[in-house]
């Protein structure tokens, strides 16, 4: 092989190397902002194709039905809680369904409600009281295909019940 070819080899395979490295820390650098997605019976049970639970501190994104009768507010702050189920059809919620308590401080979403179902971006943490839980940064609320907004509701006189928040709770917001 001439010299010339040699020192072309060279820069070609250093510049695949590079390349190569490159990509390399840029993937590394996005696996680690990544949230990926369960629902309540994955983060016990594991994801039903490959068995891969969620670790403890890892950001994940959770989604189910708010369990009626489970929101817990904090009446001196915007501090609350309440559990998550799987949807899945007829919607009922039983006892030894696996649920999710989610934790959260904020104000949420006005279609945000008992039966509805949300969407949840988090860190899995272990709760002294209620074990493998959601330490929640952001809620949204879904809607189906029946969806009205408030107003429009309203003036149908379908009643739509907007959360109420006291002064108390918004000063300790910050």
């Amino acid at each position: 092989m001439n010299p010339r070819r040699k020192k072309r080899l060279a820069i070609v395979s250093s510049v695949l190397i590079g390349i190569g490295a490159v990509a390399g820390l840029v993937l590394y650098a996005l696996s680690q902002n990544i949230d990926l997605f369960y629902t309540p019976s994955e983060i016990t049970q594991g994801k039903k194709d490959t068995g891969l639970k969620p670790s403890l501190g890892q950001r994940i994104r959770i989604g189910g039905l708010v369990v009626p009768g489970s929101v817990k507010r904090d009446p001196d702050n915007l501090k609350m809680s309440f559990k998550l189920a799987d949807m899945k059809m007829p919607i009922v919620f039983n006892e030894s369904d696996p649920m999710t308590t989610v934790y959260y401080e904020g104000i949420l979403p006005d279609l945000f409600r008992e039966g509805q179902g949300i969407v949840a971006n988090g860190e899995l943490v272990n709760h002294s009281v209620t074990g493998l839980s959601i330490e929640a940064s952001e809620v949204l609320a879904k809607h189906d295909e029946n969806y009205m907004p408030a107003e429009l509701a309203e003036s149908e006189g379908k009643g739509h019940k907007k959360a109420t928040y006291s002064d108390k709770q918004l000063e300790n917001k910050g």
